[in-house]
């Protein structure tokens, strides 16, 4: 099984910064795209961002020049570098990867268990 463990959410007042980390553990063969989302309360959950493998980056739009994806292969780990916050980004963020656990086996998603951002005006 593939384990995702998510760090670097809290509290921050409007105009501040937070870093998200999501280290991937467990019987990984390989990870293609690695990707946050989030969901604000009453809200369906929604892309943030995108890192394929290659290092291809997509945002969402309202999101771009404020939050960036990285990603270390070597650790297996996904970052989202989030700047000039807003309270409108309250949420819950979630990393996701697709993932295989072998060569043989067929590419499967994993969720993170979620870490709330919560932005104070």
């Amino acid at each position: 099984q593939v384990q995702l463990v998510e760090s670097g959410g809290g509290l921050v007042q409007a105009g501040g910064s937070l870093r998200l980390s999501c280290a991937a553990s467990g019987r990984i063969f390989s990870i293609n795209n690695m990707d946050w989302y989030r969901q604000a309360p009453g809200k369906q959950r929604e892309l943030v961002a995108t890192i394929t493998r290659g290092g291809i980056l997509n945002y969402a739009d309202s999101l771009k020049g404020r939050f960036t994806i990285s990603r270390d292969n070597a650790k297996n780990t996904v970052y989202l570098q989030m700047n000039s916050l807003k309270p409108e980004d309250t949420a819950v963020y979630y990393c996701h990867i697709k993932a295989k656990a072998s060569r043989w086996e067929y590419e499967n998603d994993y969720w993170g268990q979620g870490t709330q951002v919560t932005v104070s005006s």
